[in-house]
């Protein structure tokens, strides 16, 4: 199974008719035309284009045409972009059962996480298609042109994710050892509606700042930004922080219950240092603005604030927040992201810093105008006046 693709769904019992339309998913719906889904990423990186949401006291859509390029221009000296800087692991492996069958996996993550980030032995968590007929006992054979065939054991099943917990080598207990091993035997994980595949995708489905592997889905905000912009950034006096989600099932697996009162997504790996907390700080008591490239960053920036009481701490470990419309934002001004999945959690993040009906009236502006959807699709930039003042941070005290 490869990133975005949809997991077994589950019936749901009937809901009140007086249900606020916000936590219905199919509120978040919308048809999108097979023609509009990115294939293959523009050159240069940031060519893309750019969807800039006017002011909040606009009426909807109220939105700019630009290209990501144009980011400079919108951006002041002394904002602070927060990146998300996770390297995406050549994760899709093709292994083959004692029948004779074949196996595809996606490698997700350790088995059991320590406060490092590391497995206390050397099985992952592997999400199989298909997975039926796998049970705890069984050997896979890890197959790949020019590589020795691999054993690798079955050793449980997992009931939270449908997943398989595969035992790989005895040295593979954390994402920088095992991905050695991945870059002989695995593919990138490309996302299902993606049909066109090529080599260029081992470097062009990472950011240009991807340092630290574990993910299996790339921050798609990030792939926009090209090392000229970056420069361009630089020059004009934006700071960088990085933190670090290893974009894992939270992000990618579809939200399957209509009633979102009580929705829980699957938790994701974070790292927050705390040079990103005193970056922070400075942008904040100093004026400036801080903004999100990508809901990763969001998610990451969020998470941890929610962690303690909504005040920004150094953290290493597991977030799993839901942000849908209501939610009061603590840390994050402003985002640049890419458009979205339908029904999906990321729809409902976006859709909680400008409202669900503005949300989708600006993409269905996207649709009318050609703008390309989804990893390796197009931009919107959401500056921090856009935001919606029921979510957006409280002002800064003290």
């Amino acid at each position: 199974m490869q990133a975005g693709e949809s997991g077994p769904t589950r019936s749901t019992p009937a809901l009140s008719a007086d249900l606020d339309p916000d936590l219905r998913l199919s509120s978040y719906d919308f048809i999108l035309p097979e023609g509009a889904i990115a294939q293959r990423p523009v050159e240069p990186r940031h060519a893309a284009r750019l969807l800039a949401v006017e002011p909040s006291g606009v009426p909807a859509p109220g939105a700019l045409h630009r290209t990501v390029w144009d980011l400079q221009h919108e951006l002041h000296s002394g904002d602070l972009l927060v990146v998300n800087d996770t390297r995406v692991l050549q994760a899709r492996l093709t292994a083959r059962r004692a029948s004779g069958g074949s196996v595809e996996l996606l490698v997700l993550q350790p088995r059991q996480r320590t406060a490092s980030g590391e497995g206390e032995d050397s099985c992952w968590l592997c999400l199989a298609r298909p997975a039926r007929r796998l049970r705890p006992g069984d050997v896979l054979q890890l197959e790949a042109p020019g590589q020795p065939a691999l054993d690798l054991p079955v050793e449980a099943i997992d009931a939270a994710s449908g997943g398989r917990v595969i035992r790989f080598p005895p040295e593979c207990t954390n994402a920088e050892r095992i991905e050695g091993l991945l870059a002989r035997y695995g593919t990138m994980p490309l996302p299902p509606y993606i049909h066109e595949h090529d080599d260029s995708d081992r470097s062009r489905y990472q950011t240009r700042y991807a340092q630290r592997p574990g993910a299996v889905a790339a921050p798609t905000a990030g792939l926009h930004l090209s090392d000229e912009l970056l420069a361009v950034l630089a020059d004009r006096g934006v700071t960088i922080a990085r933190i670090t989600l290893h974009v894992g099932l939270g992000t990618f697996r579809p939200v399957e219950q209509e009633d979102l009162t009580d929705l829980e997504l699957h938790d994701e790996w974070v790292e927050v240092g705390p040079e990103v907390v005193s970056a922070v700080e400075r942008a904040r008591s100093g004026g400036h603005r801080v903004i999100a490239i990508g809901t990763t960053s969001v998610r990451a920036l969020e998470g941890v604030a929610a962690l303690h009481g909504g005040t920004l701490a150094p953290y290493i470990g597991p977030v799993s927040l839901v942000i849908q419309p209501g939610f009061r934002f603590q840390v994050v001004q402003g985002l640049l992201t890419n458009f979205h999945l339908p029904r999906s959690s990321l729809l409902l993040l976006v859709s909680a810093m400008l409202g669900r009906e503005r949300l989708l009236a600006l993409y269905g502006e996207a649709i009318e105008s050609g703008y390309r959807f989804f990893s390796y699709g197009d931009a919107m930039w959401i500056a921090p006046k856009a935001v919606l003042s029921s979510a957006a941070p409280p002002p800064q005290t003290g």
